[in-house]
């Protein structure tokens, strides 16, 4: 049996994020498109030459993008919104970033989250308009590695049911027209790479580890049957991954040359329908064996008997030993990693690591032998000494974790009443305004804490400089008329890694980056121990502030889940275990802000939806502990006490049960770029708690007008009363600059002051 060893795709940042900085350079008018293009593209062949060096086999290309492969996407094909007035032919990259970032005078695409990862996608329109094959950027990238390197390539692309699944402006009438017009397109796409050489076409379905009915099935047997037809020198790898193929029995029998299986988090399904079904004997089947998405090491020996397991099952002649899915969701290297504990870093593995498994675990499966391997012993022993540390057998964690009753999860009262208690002891006004939480993190900010890291300046001089940042945002605040203020986070780096610096259990990276969304990358905290509250996190910032102002300064938390899901977490206990040591550190924390005099106290959420199952029948049980999560942490407070929290890119429709649930006083929720959608969703299922709108967008460098504004205010007043309404950005400003910043808040005071107006005309 012939075996290859691939990934399905590798991060394209750069062990340096140089990828980021070019960007970023090029956003800030220091490098021309020449050289940026230029740097781009020795980024790329970088990324190449790395995963030859570490003896990978078949190498991927397409897994690069400028700024988000769905945007590239959308406009290789001409889903190319009118607001941007492109005139056709080539997408130019002025375009191209308005998309992704909005412009002065148009706002940007809709982004959320990638399936259940921790990275966003920009959301594809459609308008009705002819699509066209705009560029094919594949076939630039499979042909720059075939000239640069010698090298032929597997060229992926992200396939039609998956991107047809996320486009978003098509009804059931239209869908019909939008299909017939995108199909020819990937068949020109195929035609292309296949004429070029391209020996293999790996084509991305993870759509099809969804719950698929009928009309799904169908419509996916038909795509492919089109392409089989139109293509047929087209070796299709049909890629599928984050849990088991969908309708095995039917789609497993789809006419392509080979299916890419997840091993990892849809092993059990796989592997059953394999035993029950088979798998085709002419066609290559891809093993995802090694985790994509996390960074243990793997136990290469429980690997390799799994491997084997799958290969018993079939009768097949080829088959590809791989990543479980891209690459991408891992940081690229463990070798820069000199902090950390050796009993951790012995049991990481990152992207470059997890190739190297791959490796190894090809060449047993070709030669049945371990011989002369010592990663084997190695991997074993590295994870026995993890299992066996201290930082895993903390008594009083458990203890704690075992008295959890019923009643930690319910506040005394219903929300109504509560309602009326936190209006009688608060005063606000109607249509109160805030903001999320974060201050733009200025490069003195950015300097003043890095020469702090780095010893260079003594803590007090440190902590005068935060006060004085602080000082200066509440006085902003009072000046722009914000009703409730925040103290700005001037000493976090990162809302989970913050608060993880301050808790038992976690352990922090200096260069493991992930991309989180465009060029925003972030260092997850590894969760490798038990999790435990020692002392105050946040009180002395936030009473601080308060204070320098006579108005509120909301305490501000990040939730459990979403301290789970923004970090690497442990795999020897389950998740909702880890999930519940959080919430009790938390409700400790809670519990020291109230007894400071705090009345108001956020705990964000905007990672609860993301950590869903895909399939929604297996959606419950995540729901339940990931609520609970969140109630264990904020139910202990007073009535009076007003619990706040913040979701970001959430599908508010088809997840207002679990909202509702959190029993929050107040949920901030992005509206700008999907607000029809969140009218509409309101309309359907009305929502009785308080709301705070997020009524402008902060990923986009523009300033909105105070009409922009008041035009959603007054629309969502459709569907949410006064008494509910809450108005703010839709998420953190730590990424902005400081004056679009403030005049961005003015115009929404100005807005919220309109609407108090006509509201009490």
């Amino acid at each position: 049996m012939k075996t290859v060893s691939t990934v399905v795709g590798y991060p394209y940042i750069g062990e340096n994020r140089e990828w980021k900085r070019s960007l970023e350079s090029f956003w800030k008018d220091a490098l021309s498109k020449e050289q940026f293009l230029a740097e781009m593209k020795e980024v790329r062949l970088n990324n190449l030459k790395r995963q030859q060096s570490l003896g990978l086999e078949l190498l991927t290309v397409g897994d690069f993008t400028l700024y988000d492969r769905m945007l590239d996407h959308a406009v290789m094909f001409g889903l190319v919104p009118t607001r941007y007035k492109w005139s056709g032919d080539k997408v130019e990259l002025e375009t191209y970033y308005a998309m992704a970032r909005g412009a002065e005078k148009v706002v940007a695409c809709e982004m959320t989250k990638w399936f259940n990862t921790n990275y966003h996608y920009i959301v594809p329109e459609y308008e009705g308009q002819l699509l066209e094959l705009t560029e094919n950027h594949l076939l630039d990238y499979f042909n720059e590695a075939k000239e640069e390197l010698g090298v032929v390539t597997k060229p992926t692309i992200i396939g039609p049911f998956t991107f047809l699944q996320l486009v978003k402006g098509y009804d059931a009438k239209s869908k019909a027209m939008f299909v017939l017009q995108l199909l020819p397109l990937y068949v020109k796409v195929l035609q292309q790479l296949v004429d070029a050489g391209a020996e293999w076409i790996q084509v991305e379905e993870p759509a099809l580890t969804l719950s698929l009915n009928e009309e799904d099935v169908k419509l996916v047997k038909e795509i492919y049957t089109q392409l089989a037809d139109d293509v047929p020198a087209a070796k299709i790898m049909l890629q599928t991954y984050f849990e088991a193929l969908s309708a095995y029995e039917e789609l497993s029998r789809l006419p392509v040359a080979g299916i890419g299986l997840d091993f990892v988090h849809g092993a059990e399904e796989n592997m059953a329908a394999i035993r029950k079904y088979g798998f085709p004997k002419n066609c290559v089947l891809g093993i995802g064996t090694v985790n994509g998405r996390d960074i243990w090491r793997a136990n290469l020996a429980e690997k390799a008997v799994n491997l084997q397991a799958v290969l018993s099952g079939c009768e097949v002649t080829e088959a590809w030993i791989q990543s479980s899915c891209s690459l991408q969701h891992a940081p690229v290297t463990t070798k820069q990693e000199t902090a950390l504990p050796h009993v951790l870093l012995d049991a990481l593995s990152f992207a470059d690591e997890k190739i190297v498994e791959l490796t190894q675990l090809t060449a047993y499966v070709r030669e049945g032998t371990w011989a002369g391997n010592k990663n084997v012993s190695e991997s074993l022993r590295a994870i026995e000494a993890l299992a066996q540390n201290e930082v895993r057998e903390n008594t009083q964690v458990k203890e704690l974790v075992a008295q959890i009753k019923a009643r930690h999860f319910t506040r005394p009262v219903a929300f109504k009443e509560r309602q009326e208690l936190q209006q009688q002891a608060l005063g606000l006004p109607v249509f109160p305004t805030t903001t999320i939480g974060s201050f733009p993190q200025s490069a003195e900010v950015k300097r003043t804490r890095s020469a702090w890291r780095k010893k260079e300046i003594t803590d007090s001089t440190y902590a005068e400089f935060v006060k004085r940042e602080t000082e200066r945002w509440i006085q902003i605040q009072d000046e722009i008329g914000l009703d409730v203020l925040v103290h700005g986070e001037f000493e976090r780096t990162d809302m989970v890694e913050y608060f993880g610096e301050k808790l038992t259990g976690f352990a922090f990276t200096q260069k493991a980056w992930v991309v989180s969304y465009g060029s925003r990358c972030v260092k997850p905290p590894i969760i490798y121990g038990d999790v435990e509250w020692t002392a105050p996190m946040t009180v002395k910032e936030v009473v601080d502030a308060q204070q320098l102002t006579k108005k509120y300064v909301k305490g501000m938390l990040t939730g459990p889940v979403t301290i789970l899901n923004w970090s690497f977490v442990r795999d020897d206990i389950s998740r909702e275990q880890t999930a519940n040591q959080i919430a009790l550190a938390l409700r400790e924390e809670i519990d020291a802000l109230e007894k400071a005099g705090i009345q108001i106290i956020q705990v964000d959420e905007p990672a609860l939806r993301e950590g869903l199952p895909l399939r929604k029948e297996n959606w419950n049980e995540y729901l339940g502990w990931g609520v609970n999560a969140f109630k264990l942490a904020t139910s202990g407070v007073a009535n009076e006490t007003q619990i706040h929290t913040h979701m970001c890119y959430c599908e508010f429709n088809d997840f207002i049960e679990p909202i509702r649930a959190l029993d929050a006083d107040v949920i901030s929720i992005e509206t700008s770029r999907s607000h029809g959608e969140l009218i509409d969703s309101l309309k359907k299922n009305p929502y009785e708690l308080g709301v705070g709108l997020g009524v402008y967008d902060i990923h986009s460098p523009r300033v909105p007008s105070v009409e922009e504004i008041e035009a959603i205010l007054t629309d969502s007043l459709e569907v949410i009363s006064k008494e509910q309404f809450w108005i703010n950005p839709d998420c953190g400003l730590k990424t902005r600059q400081e004056t679009e910043t403030v005049a961005s808040l003015k115009n929404m005071v100005a807005a919220a002051q309109n609407i108090r107006q006509g509201q009490t005309v």
